[in-house]
């Protein structure tokens, strides 16, 4: 499974990425808006980590431009953000599949957290599918 991760912080870009593959997956990274819409649209990766908080076109604007585009509406988009939690809800009522707050990530103590939560997404949208 391919999973894009867009992310301007290079130092969590390079963990989240190291953590995914240690765990299996195929990763594929952006450091700006842009970037991440463009990998999104050539790549139709399984899973979009998006931060919310990028330079060049903002992470609800990609997250909008994703579920404008009938190629990459499907792909599911895990928020990653330092936002309150509070945002949850108009995030997911914007497109998100769901959230995960940065403070999460707890670093320090492993990316652990952080894999788990794209494992279960992952395991939900899939068993969506072959549901729906």
């Amino acid at each position: 499974m391919k999973i894009l991760i867009v992310d301007d912080s290079r130092f969590l870009r390079v963990a989240n990425e190291r953590a995914l593959v240690r765990a299996g997956y195929e990763v594929i990274t952006a450091a700006d808006g842009e970037e991440g819409l463009r990998l999104a649209q050539e790549q139709k990766p399984d899973l979009v980590v998006l931060d919310m908080l990028l330079p060049k076109l903002s992470g609800p604007e990609v997250l909008r431009a994703l579920r404008k585009s009938p190629e990459t509406a499907s792909i599911p988009v895990m928020v990653l953000t330092s936002l309150p939690q509070t945002n949850e809800q108009k995030l997911v009522k914007e497109g998100a599949t769901s959230y995960f707050a940065k403070s999460g990530l707890m670093v320090d103590q492993g990316p652990g957290m952080f894999v788990e939560t794209v494992e279960k997404l992952l395991r939900k949208v899939k068993a969506e599918a072959v549901s729906g």
